[in-house]
């Protein structure tokens, strides 16, 4: 049986949640599809790849609508919208950091752009946007509270340096 690219990961995604990033490998995720191992190389290149697909994926599922009038309830959603999207996969914030690791851009790109709307030079929206992804990535664990109370403290120093 052949398995198109969305196929492929979402069963990535399902063995992920159930057994790990440590347990995903494309010969598992093969045997679980019913197929050879090469079979996969047909959609992905190599496991990167692939990681970056589930990646992107699971980032999709947890994207949020962008470009609210206030830059900092945009920020605040986006940085929610991460964070939920990592929890709701295990090991979904390891996955996230290790594929994100040489391109934070792209998730930092959102960040920016609203960082940069609301009045952020160059330097205040790349090293915002960045400081605000770690932040997420870092504390992603965090009980509600604690995570909102923390964000909240970034988002406070954003807008004394916008004000």
């Amino acid at each position: 049986m052949r398995y198109r690219r969305t196929d492929v990961v979402e069963r990535a995604i399902e063995v992920l949640d159930a057994h790990g990033l440590d347990a995903l490998s494309m010969r598992r995720l093969a045997t679980d599809l019913g197929v050879q191992p090469g079979a996969l190389y047909h959609h992905f290149t190599n496991k990167d790849a692939l990681l970056a697909a589930i990646a992107d994926e699971i980032l999709r599922r947890g994207s949020r609508p962008a470009e609210i009038a206030a830059w900092d309830a945009e920020v605040q959603l986006l940085c929610v919208g991460l964070r939920d999207a990592m929890r709701r996969h295990r090991d979904g914030a390891v996955l996230i950091a290790h594929v994100n690791r040489s391109d934070a851009e792209a998730l930092e790109r959102p960040l920016r752009a609203a960082l940069e709307r609301a009045g952020a030079d160059d330097d205040l929206a790349r090293v915002g946007a960045r400081t605000l992804v770690r932040f997420v990535l870092s504390h992603e664990d965090d009980d509600a509270a604690d995570f909102s109370l923390g964000l909240g403290l970034v988002l406070g120093g954003l807008r004394t340096r916008l004000d």
